[in-house]
């Protein structure tokens, strides 16, 4: 497990660095200072417009073509604005950097109108080029996104992404002039709109790009604070990694009259125990989550300050199909049954969680999985005999690498207990951070792995499409030829009833050969100051900083 570090803060947010001190003993010192009571850190923000907020895990990257984690967006949505945004109650795309957009009557040709006074942060007019620009790089195959089938609805995009043409004039990106830009598409794509809203799909500066390296280069200067140019409402500040990031209000911004914070303060805690701690110590506004043991006392004591909101997420386990013996689908589908989640999530997650018997949520933007995981011990075992380990024997004892937050080891804990006892399968539990997790899941390196998937957007191919061959959000290593053609029809019509029957068929293929194992949707607890103003409930995870005050 990481030590984290967290040393006190100021009244506008930044903090006085002493190496030697630990978050643990910060939050110990704040809370027994004096006879008399001192205004907090987060009280003095409130007359600085200063957000402090828990923000799970160091971001790997700040480079929007690079980042794939919830933690990496959230930061990004505030550097950053693209063609649309996801309201965070509805689900509905809105206009951002695009003020309007018009789909043809074939629904194949979007065109987006960008604002006349969107700026970057070091005055260039925002173009239509610059999002043309932005499509290319990613789409680039040197470049090796791993997201970079968000944008493969555009024509050609998936070709020139594979680098079966190389002429990306070939592809349906065209700014008309500049502040239109026109998307052509391969089939009709009803949610367009939304995903145009997804870190993907936000512009990044070519100038500062090719600055500091090739346009086709990870990992170069340009996202350091002092070279970051963005076009979104915050400008980055401060970067110190395993501490902060600090951003500050953009003057640039189109809408900057509307934004009233001046300054974010995002924190890397990913043990929620700390996190809890700092903000009943009063270094926290808004944290990540909050341990499961503090749920209950929380509802009792200070329900003002708890909130859990619903979250278009599913949680499970990947399998990793290319390690035998878990190539063999009948022994995954023993460890799937093998699960009470009713138990796992009302009596090990304080009944915050909802279980899960199918990968995509319940009544994901209508659509709703037939089929389903039971909990079944007596087919679990079935099964297992059949795969060949009767009672488990000759199985070896098998690793499950985990985040270190305490949901996902509870979990795993009460996993272990019910594979022992049902199947005689022994487990081990490796807690990891964020950054190593991702990276062996990446990387195949790992047997069993706790993961989590937040919606992109509201439709069903968020999570079904992560799964198909070859996919860079497919970290289970899974093939199934007949899934890839009904994961592709479904793209290729603009019928939702039809789209929604395809997927019905996928999924049924996926939880059979049980790649994923589901666990539970994504109900999130967290702590928030009755004092921050406009924090919506979101479905995606995000909230629009552009509308986020601190009532003083």
């Amino acid at each position: 497990m990481r030590r984290l570090s967290l040393a006190p803060l100021r009244a506008d947010g930044t903090l006085r660095t002493r190496p030697w001190v630990s978050v643990a003993t910060v939050v110990v010192l704040l809370a027994g200072t004096g006879c008399g009571r001192r205004e907090s850190q987060a009280e003095a923000g409130r007359g600085t417009q200063t957000l402090l907020l828990g923000n799970a895990a160091e971001p790997a990257d700040l480079d929007p073509d690079v980042i794939n984690a919830w933690t990496d967006s959230n930061v990004d949505y505030a550097l950053f604005e693209g063609l649309t945004w996801i309201d965070e109650q509805t689900t509905k795309p809105v206009p951002a950097a695009a003020e309007r957009w018009e789909a043809s009557p074939d629904g194949l040709t979007y065109t987006f109108h960008l604002r006349p006074d969107g700026r970057w942060s070091n005055g260039d007019p925002v173009t239509a080029d610059d999002f043309a620009f932005s499509f290319q790089r990613i789409l680039t195959p040197a470049f090796a996104a791993s997201y970079a089938y968000m944008l493969w609805p555009i024509k050609n995009a998936q070709a020139y992404n594979a680098g079966r043409i190389t002429d990306f004039s070939r592809v349906g990106v065209k700014a008309v002039d500049a502040t239109t830009l026109r998307i052509t598409l391969e089939e009709p794509t009803p949610y367009l709109p939304s995903l145009a809203a997804h870190t993907t799909w936000l512009p990044v500066p070519r100038k500062t790009i090719e600055k500091f390296g090739r346009f086709d280069q990870r990992g170069t200067l340009w996202t350091r604070p002092g070279n970051l140019v963005g076009n979104g409402p915050f400008v980055l500040r401060e970067w110190t990694p395993n501490a902060r990031i600090v951003v500050d209000k953009n003057p640039l911004y189109w809408d900057a009259a509307h934004v009233r914070l001046n300054r974010i303060v995002f924190f890397p805690i990913e043990n929620s125990d700390v996190e809890e701690n700092a903000f009943r110590a009063g270094q926290l506004d808004v944290t990540y989550g909050l341990p499961v043991r503090k749920i209950v006392p929380y509802r009792r004591e200070h329900p003002q300050e708890l909130r859990i909101d619903r979250r278009m997420a599913s949680y499970y386990l990947f399998i990793n199909v290319t390690r035998p013996p878990f190539d063999n689908p009948k022994l995954r589908r023993a460890l799937a049954l093998a699960i009470d989640r009713g138990m796992i999530a009302q009596d090990v997650l304080a009944g915050s969680r909802t279980p899960a018997h199918s990968f995509t949520p319940r009544d994901c933007a209508g659509y709703t999985p037939r089929a389903a995981v039971p909990d079944d011990f007596a087919e679990a075992r079935r099964l297992l005999a059949e795969a060949g380990y009767p009672g488990g024997r000759g199985l070896p004892t098998i690793e499950v690498q985990s985040y270190s937050a305490e949901e996902s080891v509870r979990t795993l804990e009460a996993i272990q207990q019910m594979w022992n006892l049902q199947l005689g399968v022994h487990l081990t539990i490796t807690p990891l951070e964020q950054k190593t997790l991702f990276q062996n899941q990446r990387s195949l390196n790992y047997t069993i792995a706790f993961s989590a998937w937040i919606a992109d957007y509201a439709d069903p191919s968020t999570f079904l499409g992560t799964m198909v061959t070859g996919g860079g959000n497919n970290w289970a290593g899974w093939s199934n030829p007949d899934y890839d053609r009904l994961i592709a029809a479904a793209a290729a019509t603009g019928d939702n009833a039809r789209r929604y029957e395809l997927f019905q068929q996928a999924e049924a293929i996926l939880l059979e050969q049980a790649p994923v194992v589901p666990l539970f949707y994504g109900e999130q607890p967290y702590l928030i100051r009755p004092w921050v103003r406009n924090w919506p409930e979101s479905k995606l995870g995000f909230v629009r900083f552009t509308n986020v005050y601190l009532q003083e």
